[in-house]
């Protein structure tokens, strides 16, 4: 039927019935908050290009996840700035690591039980150069040694899940890690906690404001020999399979907005349970939006969620999730 008997505006009229019919909802629980921990006590250090996000001593964290569980979060994604950093990344794995101390701590706290404590596997925080696997030089060049610092990264999983992760999330992009951290975790007794692939991360420029957040910029060069070029779906669907294919139990897109449509395909193809990271420059740049009074903060911070959520992401991680969730009520 065409107009006027069909009139699409019928079902827009009020607050209620555009209620009633919505197809794609958000919800508080879908939502993921990454904290960044550092050392030492009582440190809430504001990061400059992140309005409203900090790095935070163990003690500060503690406070920050309670309210995220009272707030019904459903989770933290967990990184860490280690006192001291060295070629191996060696705190990565460390037992009393930043991350796994904070882990243990976590556990301990009961308020804490309704949050699914994520752990980032990566080695770029805790590495003196800034990348993400061990670096082979030869006189002015450089490159990254794939397998050697596959071992290290599933050392790294397994050393978190021991700590407490509910989730290990490794963001690396290594060829062949996903098999790696999964043989690791069940040689280790953790058969039961999941991975979650960063199964696509590309190498991308709006990840600036997280390099200062997590002090993981690289020393020299960049990292697109291993994280993915932008212009390449079919190759993403090609990392995807593998992933999947390694025994990944989940799947994490990253960055978000500028790659819905590798989302949108990937929810097509996979049955995983997929998320999706809304990632430090998406956050910053609407916020420089919303500090100009350009963008109106509430409705602009829920459409770009929303966004996310109807191109197929189960869980969202992002900055914006205590603010989000406080909406959500």
């Amino acid at each position: 039927m065409n107009f006027p008997v069909t009139r699409m505006r019928r079902l827009r009229r009020t607050e209620a019935m555009r209620s009633l019919v919505r197809e794609t909802h958000l919800q508080s629980r879908a939502l993921i908050y990454p904290l960044f921990l550092c050392p030492g006590e009582g440190v809430r250090k504001p990061i400059s290009s992140m309005p409203n996000v900090f790095n935070l001593s163990l003690d500060e964290a503690v406070k920050e996840a309670e309210r995220c569980a009272e707030l019904g979060i459903g989770g933290l994604l967990l990184f860490g700035l280690p006192a001291q950093k060295d070629e191996q990344g060696t705190g990565a794995w460390a037992d009393d690591g930043i991350v796994q101390s904070a882990l243990r701590e976590f556990k301990k706290n009961r308020k804490l039980d309704s949050l699914v404590m994520m752990a980032d596997v990566c080695l770029c925080e805790y590495t003196s150069h800034g990348h993400c696997g061990v670096v082979a030089r030869d006189g002015d060049h450089f490159h990254i040694e794939n397998d050697a610092s596959v071992e290290l990264l599933a050392k790294t999983a397994a050393s978190l899940a021991r700590a407490g992760a509910d989730v290990v999330a490794p963001s690396d992009m290594m060829d062949g890690r996903i098999a790696a951290m999964r043989e690791a975790l069940d040689a280790g007794g953790c058969d039961q906690i999941p991975i979650l692939s960063y199964a696509s991360k590309f190498a991308s420029a709006f990840y600036g404001p997280f390099r200062e957040a997590a002090d993981s910029a690289p020393q020299f060069g960049d990292r697109r020999s291993y994280q993915m070029d932008g212009a390449n779906r079919r190759e993403a669907m090609r990392e995807i399979e593998l992933d999947v294919t390694e025994g990944a139990d989940m799947l994490l897109m990253k960055p978000a907005m500028p790659y819905l449509d590798i989302l949108r395909e990937a929810r097509e193809r996979y049955e995983l349970p997929m998320g999706a990271y809304q990632v430090s420059g998406e956050y910053s740049m609407l916020h420089a939006a919303f500090e100009r009074g350009w963008l109106e903060p509430q409705r602009a911070m829920m459409e770009s969620l929303l966004s996310i959520r109807r191109a197929g992401a189960d869980f969202i991680v992002t900055y914006f999730a205590k603010d989000a969730a406080e909406v959500l009520g």
